[in-house]
C-alpha cells in the first residue's frame, strides 16, 4: 500500500469508456480537480508528521485516533477524499461488461435475501442520503451490510471492510444528471466493476 507523498492515482480505464453513464466532461472533474485537491491537500497536512508519514493510508483511516488533534479534520476530510475517491474509481467499468456471479453472489443472496433485494436496498441507501456522503456494501463480522458515511468518512474508522461504494457528493453526477440523482444512481448499477467487488470480498473474507 502507498504512503506519504500520495500520488493522483491513474484510472484503470479511458476517460471516455464509462459514457453515457458518466461523462468524460465529469471524469476528468471529478479526478483530475477533485480527486487531485484532495491528494495535494493530504500530503500538505501528513507533512507535518513524521509519524504519519510512515503509516499507509488505510492504516491511518483505521487509527484516527493516533492522529494528532490539530490535524484530525484535515486528514479525515483529505485522507477519506483520496480512499473514498479511489476506491470508488477503481471498481468502475464499461456499462454492463462484469456480471455478479460465483461466491459473492451467493454470500449476497444469503444476506440479503435476493440480489435483487441488495439492489434496492443499495439504491435507497444511497438516494436518501443527506446532503453529502457514500453509500457502501461492507463486511464486517462475517456479515454483509449496507452502511452510509458522511462527507468524507469512511468505513474503515468503524472497523468495517468495504467492499463497494458509490458516491453521492453532487460533483460526481451534476454535469451529467443536474438534481436527479436517482437518475445517477439507477444507472451507476450498470458500471459497477463487480470482478474487482468479488476480489475484494475474496480478500476479506
Amino acid at each position: 500500500m502507498s504512503k506519504y507523498p500520495f500520488k493522483l492515482k491513474e484510472l484503470p480505464y479511458d476517460y471516455t469508456d464509462l459514457e453515457p453513464v458518466i461523462s468524460k466532461k465529469t471524469l476528468e472533474f471529478h479526478r483530475d480537480k477533485h480527486l487531485n485537491a484532495y491528494t495535494n491537500n493530504l500530503n500538505d497536512a501528513l507533512a507535518k508528521s513524521e509519524e504519519l508519514q510512515s503509516l499507509s493510508l488505510n492504516e491511518i483511516l483505521s487509527n484516527l485516533d493516533k492522529v494528532p488533534k490539530d490535524l484530525l479534520a484535515p486528514v479525515t476530510n483529505n485522507g477519506g477524499g483520496v480512499f473514498n475517491h479511489n476506491f470508488y474509481f477503481e471498481a468502475l467499468t464499461k456499462p454492463n461488461s462484469t456480471e455478479l456471479k460465483g461466491e459473492l453472489k451467493e454470500k449476497i443472496e444469503k444476506d440479503f435475501g435476493s440480489v435483487d433485494k441488495f439492489i434496492t436496498e443499495f439504491k435507497q441507501s444511497a438516494t436518501t442520503l443527506f446532503g453529502s456522503g457514500w453509500a457502501w456494501l461492507v463486511l464486517k463480522d462475517g456479515k454483509l451490510e449496507i452502511i452510509k458515511t458522511a462527507n468524507q468518512d469512511t468505513p474503515l474508522k468503524d472497523k468495517y471492510v468495504p467492499l463497494l461504494t458509490i458516491d453521492v457528493w453532487e460533483h460526481a453526477y451534476y454535469l451529467d444528471y443536474q438534481n436527479l440523482r436517482p437518475s445517477y444512481i439507477e444507472k451507476y448499477i450498470s458500471i459497477i466493476n463487480w470482478d474487482i467487488v468479488a476480489k475484494r470480498y475474496e480478500l476479506a473474507k
